[in-house]
């Protein structure tokens, strides 16, 4: 199960809160997720951290990520994962 989103706010804290909130939505929509939404979400959170405050521009996080598993939907064992995060400023709209 893979997936993809990308969030924007107008400073660290508000695109963290996004980007949990899609994080939730992830794992809503695909339980096997719950095996990797908190490392995701910790990656997401230090690549943030990575940035300067900047007040005149927007932060926009792109993120995607994918597990591989096997067994039955009550016993899944994860066989792989991966994430991708991406942080940048960028022009406020």
């Amino acid at each position: 199960m893979s997936y993809s989103f990308t969030v924007r706010g107008a400073d660290k804290a508000a695109v963290a809160l996004l980007v949990t909130a899609e994080l939730d939505k992830v794992v809503a929509s695909q339980t096997v997720h719950k095996a990797d939404r908190n490392q995701a979400e910790a990656a997401a959170i230090a690549f943030i951290g990575v940035l300067p405050d900047d007040d005149t521009q927007d932060i926009q996080v792109s993120m995607n990520g994918s597990v591989s598993w096997s067994g039955l939907d009550d016993a899944q064992l994860v066989t792989s994962a991966q994430v991708s995060v991406s942080a940048s400023h960028v022009k406020r709209a």
